[in-house]
């Protein structure tokens, strides 16, 4: 009897960027296990190192000045003590053969002055506030109206982002992923309603997107840097009327640059898998579980074998089974649960204390013995 085969998901990948050992990504995933200056706790070593068998980590979204806080115990890439702080992550993975990107996540109109080191009104494309209430440090309040962005602030914000990107690979980063999505700066940029700026930017809605990805490719390499976008995602009060025409139009304009890959994610209304799959000349990695339940090994796979993507990228299966490659080899049901309670709490509870298979069995075998 031969073995069946083993899932595409576990099999390697190579690029001119990239040399993974399987194809699943574990995707970004906010946690706010940071100090209150933004230095990671030193429980994220554990928690990133417990996960270092997937092809590739992101990091949870990470601002590069405390200029795009968007959230109170987020952490930061801009000061010595972050780079300390992630430099005991990197080498936590690195130590367990894995590979890790940092997330690069500016706020924009995300944030609020009472969750931002600085007190200040966040700042955006347009002065169009978040619908609310909104998460502060000590509860709830209502969105505040963000101020716009001067053209000297986006020159600041791309150049914030240019000093992060090398302060990553200073605390050993094998690259960045910016963060274009899922309601963040570069996303409020392309977006209808956020951006009605009347000057350059409003009238090419792509272009602080393109600025932005070009500086940071110069600056560390296009072979150590990634995208994600989420094309019509309408999570936060985001809304794109028609987005094939701007997406397709930004693709065009970076597929010259060679990036690490693009990070994609797929959406109800406007397929962006099977629409930019074909007009990206690389790396694709796609997230199918945005605004959707859990994905499975079985929608991974059938990305996969559609042609859609060349990697996977899983979000909460991670969370809940740090051996998630090992789980897929066996077909694992990963029904493991959620602790919703301390998702987004400080400490290792719910965090670095969910079980591997292999801790899962014994378990059962001693309750079985007792």
């Amino acid at each position: 009897m031969t073995n069946p085969a083993p899932s595409p998901l576990l099999t390697p990948y190579s690029s001119n960027s990239l040399s993974l050992p399987n194809r699943l990504v574990m995707a970004p995933m906010t946690r706010f296990r940071a100090h209150e200056d933004g230095t990671p706790l030193p429980v994220v070593a554990e928690y990133y190192a417990q996960r270092a068998d997937a092809g590739l980590l992101i990091t949870e979204g990470i601002w590069p000045h405390r200029r795009g806080q968007s959230g109170w115990r987020i952490p930061g890439l801009e000061t010595e003590a972050h780079i300390a702080g992630w430099r005991a992550v990197t080498e936590a993975v690195h130590a367990r053969g894995g590979r890790i990107f940092a997330q690069l996540m500016h706020g924009g109109r995300q944030g609020h002055p009472r969750s931002r080191l600085l007190g200040d009104l966040p700042a955006g494309p347009s002065p169009v506030p978040v619908p609310g209430p909104v998460h502060v440090k000590d509860g709830k309040a209502e969105a505040p109206i963000p101020r716009e962005m001067t053209a000297q602030d986006i020159r600041t914000a791309i150049d914030d982002h240019v000093n992060a990107a090398r302060n990553a690979l200073r605390a050993g980063f094998d690259g960045v992923e910016l963060h274009g999505a899922n309601s963040y700066l570069i996303h409020q940029f392309l977006a209808d309603n956020t951006n009605r700026r009347d000057d350059a930017y409003g009238r090419d809605r792509t272009r602080f997107a393109v600025e932005l990805v070009t500086a940071v490719a110069e600056a560390i390499g296009a072979h150590r840097l990634g995208l994600r976008l989420s094309p019509g995602n309408p999570q936060f009060g985001m809304v794109e009327h028609a987005p094939a025409p701007v997406y397709r139009a930004l693709i065009e304009a970076l597929n010259p640059l060679g990036m690490a890959y693009l990070h994609l994610t797929d959406n109800d209304q406007y397929p962006a898998l099977a629409d930019l799959r074909p007009r990206w000349n690389g790396t694709l990695i796609a997230n199918v579980g945005e605004n959707h339940a859990p994905t499975t090994q079985q929608q991974g796979e059938h990305v996969l074998v559609r042609g859609h993507a060349d990697l996977v990228s899983y979000g909460r299966a991670f969370l809940t089974h740090p051996d998630l490659p090992a789980r897929i080899a066996v077909n694992d049901p990963l029904a493991t649960p959620i602790d919703t309670e301390h998702l987004y709490t400080h400490g290792a509870q719910g965090y670095t204390d969910y079980p591997t298979l292999a801790q899962q069995r014994a378990k059962q075998l001693a309750a079985r013995a007792a």
